[in-house]
């Protein structure tokens, strides 16, 4: 433990912020279409793990006997993180059993997780958060129904080609070179995506930052809680994580403000919003008034609205969901002992169906507010063109898409 290797894959973690489209913990998954036959794939991909350096024999010797998994196509589009509205999947996920028995487990765990943290320079309890969320504590890794050899699951998956082709097939291929290293693929388990050990480190992650926690030698972040919290540590540090830096921090916004300023694509200081009225919930004080953050209002002008640091895009980084990330934030307050978010979410918001959030695009792009694609995927971009839109009308550009945008939209095309 200590050096943390130079990176270079995702230094742009500015990337992460609009490439993929995610709305509230919503998301337009591309459908999942094979091209060829299993058997097709497999012939294929051999070429490339052995391009890759998986020896041929290695791989017709575990890839052979590997048939399609049937349920990895329902799993694809049932992922909570993005067909879940951002408030329920924080109630599902972070409720007072989880939060006790984070607390006890960080308890139990408390000189194994200063000392990673410590060595690698992560907020410990960002760590005990990421083990909740991912395995809830290691909980889940003895559950035959959701562990399972991961080489037929990437193997399934990658075949599958849901939309991210390219990462999948690289996730199979690595999870091959672990098992090669390993000299055998048994004992290779993780979830249905290919996830790995207790924090659910992705193959390729596995490779280029698993470390050795315990010092036995062995990299196993499944059998070794200390690898696990080492190598997700290691992790978080390449994706970008800065010790010493907070998430972001709840806040209010006064009457009047200007939210086309809830731009995540523009980090400012905190100074910044301040001038503007913004301050922290609860009477609490900003440490650093230079702290660069960007101003995230997930559920609009009557829902909580945050002040984002650079840290919560990393977070995004190990799950690329606003749901996955503000849950993995909340959760490492809560086991520090804070309360719930001070501002309550909106519960009653009525959201548009697949066929008006197209009807949504295709309105903005009329009116000259919206360039991209039109698919029904109500990401960054159709939120900004919407917030926009909404500047232009007189009303509060929160750029929070419900179902009253369609009429909104449709009264003022015709």
């Amino acid at each position: 433990m200590g050096k943390i290797p130079r990176h270079t894959q995702r230094s742009a973690i500015h990337s992460l912020i609009g490439g993929l489209c995610v709305w509230f913990g919503f998301a337009g998954l591309a459908a999942a279409q094979p091209i060829e036959s299993f058997a097709a794939f497999k012939d294929r991909m051999e070429t490339v793990a052995v391009t890759s350096g998986v020896q041929r024999d290695f791989y017709r010797a575990v890839m052979g006997p590997v048939q399609p998994d049937p349920s990895i196509a329902s799993l694809i589009s049932g992922q909570p993180e993005f067909v879940t509205p951002i408030w329920d999947y924080l109630d599902t996920r972070i409720g007072s059993n989880r939060i006790a028995r984070g607390q006890s487990a960080v308890s139990a765990n408390s000189g194994l997780l200063s000392a990673i943290g410590q060595a690698y320079g992560v907020d410990p309890y960002v760590l005990a958060a990421i083990w909740g969320m991912e395995s809830d504590y290691g909980a889940v890794l003895s559950n035959g129904a959701l562990i399972k050899p991961v080489i037929p699951s990437l193997a399934s998956l990658a075949h599958q080609r849901r939309g991210r082709v390219a990462e999948d097939e690289a996730e199979l291929i690595a999870a091959l070179r672990i098992a090669q290293s390993r000299g055998s693929a048994d004992g290779l388990v993780g979830s249905w995506a290919g996830a790995l050990g207790h924090l659910q480190l992705i193959p390729t992650a596995y490779l280029q930052y698993g470390q050795d926690g315990d010092g036995d030698g062995v990299v196993d972040p499944h059998a070794s809680l200390a690898d696990a919290l080492a190598s997700s540590a290691n992790y978080l540090r390449g994706l970008g994580y800065r010790p010493g830096l907070d998430w972001g921090f709840e806040v209010h916004v006064p009457d009047g403000f200007d939210y086309l300023l809830a731009d995540r694509e523009t980090f400012r200081p905190i100074r910044f919003f301040a001038e503007r009225g913004v301050v922290r919930v609860a009477g609490r004080d900003f440490s650093d008034m230079e702290t660069e953050v960007f101003l995230y209002v997930p559920a609009g002008a009557g829902g909580p609205k945050f002040l984002m640091t650079r840290n919560y895009l990393v977070f995004k980084g190990y799950n690329f969901s606003d749901s996955y990330a503000m849950a993995v934030a909340h959760l490492t307050d809560r086991l520090k002992g804070s309360g719930p978010f001070v501002t309550p979410w909106p519960l009653g918001a009525q959201f548009p169906n697949r066929q008006q959030r197209i009807d949504i695009q295709t309105m903005l792009a009329r009116l000259g507010y919206y360039r991209g694609v039109i698919d029904g995927n109500i990401g960054p971009v159709t939120q900004s063109a919407y917030a926009r839109f909404q500047a232009g009308a007189g009303l509060v550009a929160d750029g929070f898409v419900t179902r009253d945008a369609h009429g909104l939209l449709a009264d003022a095309v015709q």
